[in-house]
């Protein structure tokens, strides 16, 4: 559905401000705008990405996933993920806990690994319906390729801003060995109750999140404030945010924020509500724990933490299953 058709987030909904980056500046090396990259990792953990490039392909994997969506719940169900802990494959809805009283979440995706799609035609990881392998090459690939090019690029800035040895993270991160990094399809359902969530409350696990959403429904709760608030969607922007293993990894300083997703606010709620995510996770030999050997600003970060508050980081959130 062209975005043009979606009716507007509505204005009378509070939401809360994010700082807006634009890719083809700090990719040039543009300090002003690393600045303000870092910034707003080390504050809220979330900022917008404009200029990044992706609009096609991310449209094209709005198509593969309402492709794969749209077939027969048992042929869909031939690649769940099953419950040995991987995330790859499809994901049906009601599966996950939303809150602590176990509410079912509203969410169907697929999943497709990053080693999946850079190994093709060879299977890296598991098999995958007809409507990814028939969209692999002209689709999937093509996104798998420039979401990792743009957050090797964001990786490569916070990597000189953490005063890390050159190319610290990337080697954490590279594409010839296995990780969770993946490309996720989201859907989820149109005209569901208002005050039910659609995802709980949560933080990523992996290290970058480059997210694509056509509707609101992304609710961030800053630091300081006790109230969730909205993200608004905008058109050719994404939404990216730090994961727990960033935060680790850097002893604190980068941000990774609790949000959750709930229902599009107004007349968006008519509207099934599509997001395209790719994430970016260490290897999967990587221990997770602060680079305070490597880099004197995180020695000193750790230093500050209290050995109980060090010890007991986790990711907050509900989720009863690895996804």
């Amino acid at each position: 559905m062209p975005v043009a058709a979606f009716p507007e987030f509505p204005t009378n909904v509070p939401t809360h401000p994010l700082v807006v980056i634009d890719y083809q500046l700090i990719k040039n090396g543009d300090e002003k705008e690393m600045d303000m990259l870092w910034k707003a990792a080390t504050s809220l953990g979330f900022w917008y990405l404009k200029n990044h490039g992706a609009e096609e392909d991310v449209e094209n994997m709005f198509d593969m996933g309402a492709e794969t969506m749209n077939l027969p719940m048992e042929e869909k169900m031939k690649y769940e993920q099953g419950d040995e802990g991987s995330s790859f494959g499809y994901k049906a809805a009601g599966t996950n806990a939303t809150d602590a009283s176990g509410t079912p979440d509203k969410t169907e995706f697929i999943n497709v690994a990053k080693d999946d799609a850079l190994a093709w035609p060879k299977q890296a990881r598991r098999a995958y319906p007809s409507t990814v392998n028939d969209r692999m090459e002209s689709t999937i690939i093509p996104f798998v390729k420039k979401s990792i090019e743009i957050n090797d690029t964001i990786l490569s800035i916070f990597n000189t801003k953490l005063g890390l040895p050159e190319g610290t993270l990337q080697k954490l991160h590279p594409l010839d060995e296995y990780s969770g990094s993946e490309a996720r399809t989201i859907k989820v359902p149109k005209n569901f109750p208002a005050e039910k969530q659609a995802l709980g409350a949560h933080t990523d696990f992996g290290s970058l999140s480059f997210l694509h959403n056509r509707l609101g429904g992304l609710q961030v709760l800053p630091p300081g404030i006790d109230e969730w608030q909205y993200v608004k969607p905008v058109p050719g922007h994404a939404i990216c945010n730090v994961g727990d293993a960033l935060t680790l990894l850097s002893g604190g300083i980068l941000r990774s924020n609790i949000h959750r997703v709930f229902p599009p606010p107004g007349a968006q709620a008519s509207f099934e509500r599509w997001s395209q995510v790719f994430f970016t996770r260490p290897e999967n030999s990587v221990v997770l724990r602060s680079l305070s050997e490597e880099s004197s600003m995180i020695a000193e970060a750790v230093s500050k933490l209290t050995e109980e508050a060090e010890g007991s980081f986790e990711p907050r959130g509900h989720v009863v299953r690895v996804v």
